[in-house]
Parts: C-alpha cells; structure tokens; sequence
C-alpha cells in the first residue's frame, strides 16, 4: 500500500513560491510510489487551478473574511476557522496520511488550537518547514528590521502591532506567545521534526520555545534549467541597458525593509555609466524614480527575468530583514555576483566566489563593493557562479532530501531504524 502525504499551506498556486515548493514536493513523491494530498484555504485559493495531487480544501469565502476580521479586531490571527479546522480533522481521518507536512498555517483558514490538539493526540509524523518567524512570535511574521527580541522571553506590546497579520485596536501578542507556545509544543518529542530554509532560522529558533524540538535544515533550491545563463542582447536593447554597468534588484513588493530606500540614496552616488534597474515596481513610483534608475513592474516572462538576471554587472540585495532569499540564488545560477547586507539567511549563497557581504545600512559600502565586484569582469564570476549553483541549488535535490527525510521518520516510527 502506498505511503501517504498530506500537505498543508494557504494557497496552491504555483505563482506564489510556497504553493510552487509544495506542488513539486508532491510530484517527486508521487514519482517515488507516495500518493499525495495538498490542503489549501478554499476561501483565498478557491479558482481550480492544475494540481497532480488529490486536492483537499479547507473552509470557504465566508469563513476566510470572518478570520481576517477576527485578526484585524481581536489579533486573533490563527484562533479562528474553528468549524472549517474540525472539518479538514474528518478529512484528515478519512486520509490517514503518514507524513503532515506543514508549510504555512497563518493564512486565515486554519485555527491550530484545534489542529495541534488532534495532532497531539494521533501518532501522524508532523514535518513543518519553516518560511518565516510567525510560529514562534506573539504577533509577527519577521522582526529583524524592527529589532524585536521580545520572542525570546515572551511578546507584549508589539511594535509590529499593525503589520501582517495587522491588528489594528487590540494588542493580543503576549497571550498569542503563550498559545502558541502551549500548542506547537503539544506533539511528543519523535513525531515533530522542524525544517527551517536556512541555517539563520534554525539559530534564531534554537532560543525561541521550540528549542527543544528536532531540526533539519532544507534550503530552497530553484529551476537550474530556467535560471541560467543567457543571451542578453535582446534585454539589454529592450531597456536601453548597452553600455551600461548594471545593478539590478527584485522584490515582489518593495519597502523599506527590502532596501527601497538604500536603492534611492545609492542612485545618488551612482556616475553617468552607472544604472540601477529594479524588478516589481509599481507603476506608480515609476514616474517618480532618478533618470538613472530604471523601474520593470515585472517582466514579461520568466525567461526574460533570467536575461536580466545575466545582463547585469551585480545583483544587488540591500535587504534588512530576509530567510534566505531566491533572488540571490536565481541571480548566482544566471551567473551574476550578489551584493547584499549582512542579514538573516542571505548571506548563506555567499561565497568568495559568489558575491560579497557589506554591513546593513552602509550604501556607500554597498556600491563601493559592488564597483569593486563589477570592475573584476563578469567572466571572474560567471562559470564559477553557475557552478556553485549546480552544486547547491537544484531544486530536485531538495525535494530529494524531503523524501529522504519522509522515509527516514516512517522508518523509525516503524522501528526498521
């Protein structure tokens, strides 16, 4: 009889990058004799969309309204969704999965009081890979730009009060540390194994109140067919880049904490053979940025994503708060050095051969830095970036070492090991 994997995030859709890693993570299963099941927020992914996995929604429209107002109101951020929870338990009992694997369950459709009470009491191995800071914090998803150390001891007062997942009159945080605590601590040691994506979280969490549990860490890996390196003339004529010492950056949303404003002072310093280009700006900043700063609110393709990725001179990474970022790995595989701040999981692509570290905050640095890595010649970096890629970031290889880790717990649950 098959071996059976249950999959849990928010949304499904392979445009978002933890609906892309668990869609995959199901396929590479599937191809090794498991079946899959991925569970997903109805209410926030509710279009069908192409999934090889059995499909299993959580809740609805309605349902996924009532938590965001519950959070907005009560800043009670995953304590809602108690009937929708209830029905996915009977779903869950239907399946009988032999792994869970947790991706995200802040995303108002799941309520993890009543989940980790069923969990605590089955005997499913839970695997929950950690994309972010928001299990074991009172309130938030990252606190590194705010410098919050208040998750070490015990939240209150939250300086992060309206920030996702915004509360905007009440400030629950000390008691959602406590809950939270209580629940994710509730699963007998041996069936919970934690994976963080970078060496940097697993540090963080080894003095949060999860010290305790068991870790293995996973980095990300991305698409070394798609990310790699590439003609870049029709890109270059495409934004007027010949000519050109290119430092390029990309977020999904830009601020503050993903160095927007470091971008912004080191176009002031930039000569007249210097541009910047930044990916997913909104059209409406466009307008307003320097003449030597060009804005792409996104590019027309993946493919023309990677030419941008191997047009440029550097990739530049000025973020203040980050786990470990694919654009540092996408910029590396197009064989493109990164610049970036000494924060969180980013520097955990960097090598000598791959780029270089600066201080957070320190712009003249930044570009300083980024001179020095760009007058070096791509050819310095080019083959040897591509390399390092091949060696570390393919995706199959990750999701490869899910599976090791799948069959690993099912063994030793079984007592073959």
């Amino acid at each position: 009889m098959a071996k059976k994997l249950l999959q849990i995030n928010p949304v499904m859709r392979i445009n978002t990058s933890t609906g892309r890693i668990m869609q995959e993570i199901g396929d590479i299963a599937m191809r090794n004799g498991w079946e899959s099941y991925i569970a997903y927020s109805k209410g926030r992914d509710g279009i069908e969309k192409p999934c090889n996995s059995h499909k299993v929604p959580v809740g609805n429209k309605l349902d996924t309204i009532i938590h965001g107002l519950a959070t907005r109101f009560f800043d009670r951020h995953g304590l809602a969704s108690k009937a929708a929870t209830k029905d996915f338990i009977k779903q869950i009992e239907e399946i009988k999965p032999d792994i869970i694997h947790i991706h995200n369950i802040h995303g108002y459709f799941l309520n993890y009081q009543v989940l980790f009470d069923y969990l605590a009491k089955t005997d499913i191995i839970v695997v929950w890979t950690v994309h972010d800071c928001w299990l074991y914090t009172g309130h938030c998803y990252h606190y590194s730009f705010a410098k919050c150390d208040k998750w070490m001891t015990g939240c209150g007062k939250c300086p992060q009060q309206r920030l996702f997942p915004a509360s905007w009159f009440v400030d629950r945080s000390a008691q959602n540390y406590i809950d939270k605590k209580n629940a994710f601590n509730s699963i007998p040691h041996g069936r919970l194994v934690i994976v963080p994506v970078s060496e940097w979280i697993r540090g963080e969490m080894s003095r949060s109140f999860l010290k305790d549990c068991e870790y293995r860490v996973i980095h990300n890996g991305i698409d070394l067919n798609t990310f790699t390196i590439r003609d870049t003339k029709a890109v270059k004529d495409k934004y007027g880049l010949n000519g050109k010492r290119i430092y390029l950056g990309l977020a999904s949303i830009w601020s503050t904490e993903k160095g927007w404003d470091d971008f912004m002072e080191m176009s002031k310093l930039l000569n007249d053979d210097e541009t910047i280009v930044l990916v997913g700006v909104e059209k409406a900043k466009i307008q307003d940025l320097p003449k030597n700063v060009i804005g792409i609110t996104r590019t027309e393709n993946i493919g023309q994503l990677a030419e941008l990725y191997s047009a440029a001179d550097v990739f530049v990474n000025p973020t203040w708060q980050d786990n470990y970022p694919t654009v540092n790995l996408e910029a590396i595989s197009c064989g493109t050095p990164v610049v970036t701040y000494r924060t969180g999981g980013s520097v955990e692509a960097i090598t000598d051969q791959t780029g270089v570290v600066v201080e957070q905050g320190d712009v003249k640095g930044l570009l300083n830095t980024a001179r020095e890595v760009a007058s070096r010649g791509k050819e310095y970096y080019q083959e040897p970036c591509r390399e390092y890629a091949l060696q570390n970031f393919k995706k199959e290889n990750r999701y490869a070492d899910y599976l090791k880790l799948y069959d690993e717990l099912v063994c030793r649950k079984s007592g073959k090991i």
